[in-house]
């Protein structure tokens, strides 16, 4: 695992070790990273069930100006801390120890980025994805990485599916605000 991009190209990551972590193959990461090129200027980002870290610290790499990291892993909050040191982002970052929908309904923060990575089958998209609705800016996107077999995530009230990209067994939903009507 590498940070595909940006300042910190060619950089090694680690993983967490264990049977539920799944980090985000490089093909689909950028994948998503081309998707949403021209939103990562300056952005705001949160990485729910963070992992590795790994989504969080390319989005840092290809120019976001902060990145929020959360996981309620020890293993895991050691992990992104440790990558964050390995490409000199400790500045831009934030980590928290803490359960998602917890810091999701907690936070003030409106992000312009979200990106939901939970482990697949655990319906985890469904339920958070209304949450997270409300923790995003006006242009913001809310991108959920999820298994194919799952089906699409509803879009809840506030967001509209802007696309779908599938990558094998791999999905990713792309959502943004709703326009208001002119009337």
């Amino acid at each position: 695992m590498r940070v595909i991009t940006g300042t910190a190209r060619g950089r090694r990551l680690n993983a967490p070790e264990g049977l539920d972590v799944r980090p985000t193959t490089d093909k689909v990461k950028e994948a998503i990273f081309s998707a949403i090129q021209f939103e990562i200027e300056n952005a705001y980002v949160l990485d729910l069930f963070a992992g590795s870290g790994q989504m969080g610290i390319e989005a840092i790499s290809r120019g976001a100006s902060r990145a929020v990291f959360v996981d309620n892993s020890q293993k895991a909050i050691r992990c992104i801390n440790e990558n964050i040191r390995n490409v000199k982002f400790e500045r831009q970052s934030e980590v928290i120890n803490r359960d998602s929908y917890d810091y999701i309904n907690l936070t003030r923060n409106m992000f312009d980025i979200i990106i939901l990575d939970p482990p697949y089958r655990h319906s985890h998209i469904d339920n958070i994805l209304p949450f997270a609705a409300k923790k995003l800016k006006d242009d913001g996107l809310v991108i959920c990485e999820y298994e194919s077999e799952a089906g699409e995530p509803s879009a809840p009230e506030g967001l509209t599916l802007r696309k779908t990209y599938r990558y094998g067994k791999i999905n990713v939903s792309v959502f943004c605000r709703k326009v208001p009507e002119v009337t």
